[in-house]
């Protein structure tokens, strides 16, 4: 990639440290893998990814990938987490685990243990990615420097601003996603009051995520009367994952209520990501990662994202100008916790 991101390490003419395990975890998988430094660059040589909830603790899981490997202890261990860290300690959102930098390090007799945020470690990770790993949605025919945002609907919703300081960009984390929903809408105002029925603060989180789609269908059928043909109810029972239901009913136009249930989801997600680029005033580019985006990469290339995303009363001529690029390498955010233990802080 084009961009230059402040990595103070990577610039040095050797490397003393060749071993480093990064590892990203979220809320449904937690994987690993194990990079050679070579460099500048890192080379990934071994990964494996696990059910989050497949053992009871992130313990656990890595000792069991460490022993399936028979690998020696790296000398650093990176880890990207969804939730926010603090002072390298972190308590994971939609996990029940807590995780500490110094009681890892001990436990392991690891040199160095690094723990970030799972979307700063996606915008680390775009230094690692190559131009066929990503897939512009928008582009401007202004090139200007800047900085850039990135929004990732998961599991939950991660976003993470990028800062230009005229030479360098550096990532850092926020928790966005959880800032209050906020409905323009009469039929928004609806789903706000239903999903309060549940919870009394509704964030971006709970409509832009792959639970928020099941959510906003539910509304659909449930408070809205849609009717739920047969077929489609034993989609549902035979998946565990109603969101890929939805919108894989959409983008083929086998139901309408699945049909405007990802229209909805696809507004919300340009909402959403219009107000981080303005927050930051990201006019350097948006990226939008997370395994949502490339899964609906067709919705996402009609004019309801476009339309909604430039939609503001001011700042349409500011939006306009935004290109916004999709991240196609479900491995971004491992790769970049790779580069931040090899040559971060």
């Amino acid at each position: 990639m084009s961009h230059r991101f402040y990595l103070p390490g990577r610039d040095k003419e050797a490397q003393t440290r060749r071993n480093i395990l990064a590892v990203d975890i979220g809320g449904t998988k937690t994987s690993f893998g194990v990079f050679e430094v070579n460099g500048n660059k890192l080379t990934l040589i071994r990964e494996e990814t696990f059910g989050s909830r497949s053992l009871g603790t992130f313990e656990e899981i890595l000792q069991k990938f460490l022993a399936g490997g028979n690998l020696d202890i790296p000398e650093v261990l990176s880890i990207g987490v969804a939730g926010p860290v603090l002072e390298n300690r972190v308590s994971l959102t939609n996990l029940s685990w807590e995780l500490d930098a110094v009681s890892l390090q001990a436990a392991f007799n690891i040199e160095k243990v690094s723990i970030i945020n799972d979307l700063e470690a996606t915008a680390y990770g775009l230094v690692g990615l190559s131009a066929e790993d990503t897939v512009s949605l928008f582009e401007s025919s202004a090139t200007i420097s800047g900085n850039m945002a990135v929004l990732a609907p998961g599991t939950g919703l991660g976003e993470a601003g990028i800062f230009w300081d005229g030479a360098y960009h550096r990532p850092f984390a926020t928790e966005g996603g959880h800032s209050e929903f906020a409905p323009r809408t009469d039929l928004d105002v609806e789903l706000l009051k239903y999903l309060q029925q549940e919870d009394e603060i509704i964030s971006w989180e709970h409509v832009v995520s792959g639970p928020g789609i099941y959510r906003i269908y539910k509304f659909l059928r449930d408070a809205k009367g849609h009717k739920e043909p047969a077929w489609l109810k034993e989609n549902f029972k035979n998946s565990d994952n109603p969101a890929a239901v939805i919108s894989h009913a959409a983008m083929r136009e086998l139901d309408a209520t699945c049909s405007l249930a990802m229209d909805l989801f696809v507004s919300y997600m340009a909402r959403e990501s219009a107000s981080l680029v303005l927050k930051h005033k990201a006019v350097g580019g948006l990226w939008l990662g997370g395994g949502i985006p490339p899964r609906i990469f067709p919705l996402l290339k009609k004019d309801l994202f476009r339309k909604q995303f430039i939609q503001n009363a001011r700042m349409g001529h500011l939006l306009e100008k935004v290109p916004v690029r999709v991240i196609l390498n479900s491995q971004a955010a491992l790769i970049g916790a790779g580069y931040y233990g090899a040559f971060g802080a």
